[in-house]
């Protein structure tokens, strides 16, 4: 009887590895069905803002995270200089007696202090690190990488073989969220432009803003606009001898703004190739956007990616803001294809309105009514007659009409509730609501009357 050959393949169903830009972030991925999230501290981490980790929450969020049964990554994955270096080994200490489950690094020298210091941690590359290819895969596993991320630009083809020579290296790939303009994130245009590192975290995102043509008679810059500080830039009308396709409107263009990844479509294809872990990214982005891009990915995959799951997670993915959805590089195809000219993002039909809060430890003058009452914390407007709908981290959406809502604190009836305060506020759904649910609206005025 012939041997039978096995080649490693990915687990039954891959990670799904969510964006963490804060505890509250942390909890809500893994309420919605992620099995790992990553996150870091600004000095280390590729997102010096809208971060709220410290070293107390990192551990406070691994320990949180092991209890429920999940993994945590943290990124150390910025272009280290000497500075950086000299700082890394006390930042480690604070891991000796609580481990996350890997290290996410692309710098060598980064890599080997995190070994030196922390003998037992795993080690996944960063796909700042470029790895497109089975021979750079090999290598990083032979100096005791466990995982790689591999580089946006890799097509499925070259998943594949890279799998096939490298069988027993993990591989992750980004399924979901915004692209760079730049080769895998490597970009100096806003260093450039405003003096901000990328490679540091700090991006200021120039791809994404407004252009205008500011040619002067002699070919010098004549204004830059109303963002003429940082927008003083000369925009060539050619790139490599071809006519560059320029679209201009009031508003200028757009012509380095990538549209956003959406791989929802392939994850079936993802998975027969030995993908052992679909990445999100959006440690910037809101609770909203979190919850519901993470359970709209876990639907498709504990559906066994079924056609009829993945059209409605679709649905669910245009609910958020984007920048129209593209599947990149998956094909092999590079072009302009990628590319949004006409604006910054493509606005949704529904916003993000508030989140349920558990209030059993709170004082309040009003207490709920039962089970089919949720207190709401705000983030937005909402008015009385307005049509809501709640995401639940596992049951159905829940579609109604806001009949009334109360301050929670004064117990006062109000016509409306608005982001930036600190009341809670009650709203009765007539039937009971699960923890940790989201409620957005949909944006159209009528809706009131």
């Amino acid at each position: 009887m012939k041997k039978k050959k096995f080649i490693r393949q990915a687990q039954d169903k891959p990670e799904i590895v969510a964006p963490a830009g804060s505890l509250e972030k942390m909890k809500y991925a893994f309420k919605y069905g992620a099995d790992a999230v990553y996150c870091g501290i600004p000095d280390f981490s590729l997102r010096a803002r809208i971060n709220m980790f410290g070293t107390k929450e990192v551990i406070e969020g691994i320990r949180y995270a092991h209890k429920k049964g999940k993994k945590v990554y943290i990124t150390v994955n910025i272009f280290a200089h000497n500075e950086h270096i000299n700082k890394l080994p006390q930042y480690l200490k604070i891991f000796k007696k609580e481990l996350p489950d890997a290290f996410i690094a692309s710098d060598p020298g980064v890599i080997a202090i995190i070994k030196r210091e922390l003998p037992k941690a795993n080690i996944h590359l960063s796909t700042q690190a470029n790895c497109t290819n089975w021979q750079a895969a090999e290598a990083w596993h032979k100096q005791g990488v466990k995982r790689v991320v591999l580089a946006r630009e890799v097509s499925l083809k070259e998943m594949k073989e890279i799998k096939k020579r490298v069988p027993k290296l993990e591989l992750e790939v980004f399924v979901h969220g915004a692209m760079c303009m730049a080769y895998s994130g490597r970009c100096l245009l806003s260093a450039w432009m405003s003096g901000r590192s990328a490679n540091l975290g700090d991006c200021a995102q120039s791809c994404r803003w407004q252009y205008k043509k500011v040619k002067s008679e002699k070919g010098k810059v004549k204004s830059g606009g109303e963002n003429q500080e940082e927008n003083k830039i000369l925009i060539q009308e050619e790139t490599r001898g071809e006519p560059m396709e320029l679209i201009e409107d009031e508003h200028g263009s757009y012509i380095m703004n990538s549209k956003d990844l959406c791989l929802i479509d392939y994850l079936k294809d993802l998975k027969n190739a030995g993908i052992d872990a679909f990445k999100i990214e959006g440690r910037a982005k809101s609770v909203h956007y979190v919850a519901t891009v993470v359970k709209a990915y876990r639907q498709v995959i504990d559906s066994g990616y079924k056609k009829s799951v993945i059209e409605k997670s679709k649905e669910e993915l245009y609910k958020n803001v984007n920048r129209e959805y593209t599947n990149a590089f998956i094909k092999g195809n590079f072009g302009q294809g990628m590319q949004n000219y006409e604006n910054r993002s493509i606005g949704s039909d529904w916003e993000f309105v508030g989140q349920t809060i558990e209030v059993e430890s709170l004082k309040f003058k009003v207490k709920s009514g039962g089970e089919n009452e949720i207190f709401v914390k705000p983030h937005n407007a909402l008015y009385v007659g307005e049509g809501i709908e709640i995401v639940q981290p596992k049951g159905k959406n829940i579609k109604m009409k806001v009949e009334k809502i109360i301050n929670a604190t004064n117990g006062k009836e109000v016509d409306s509730m608005h982001g930036g305060v600190k009341d809670l506020f009650i709203i009765n759904v007539g039937q009971k609501v699960e923890p940790m649910s989201i409620i957005r609206k949909y944006k159209n005025l009528e809706s009131r009357k």
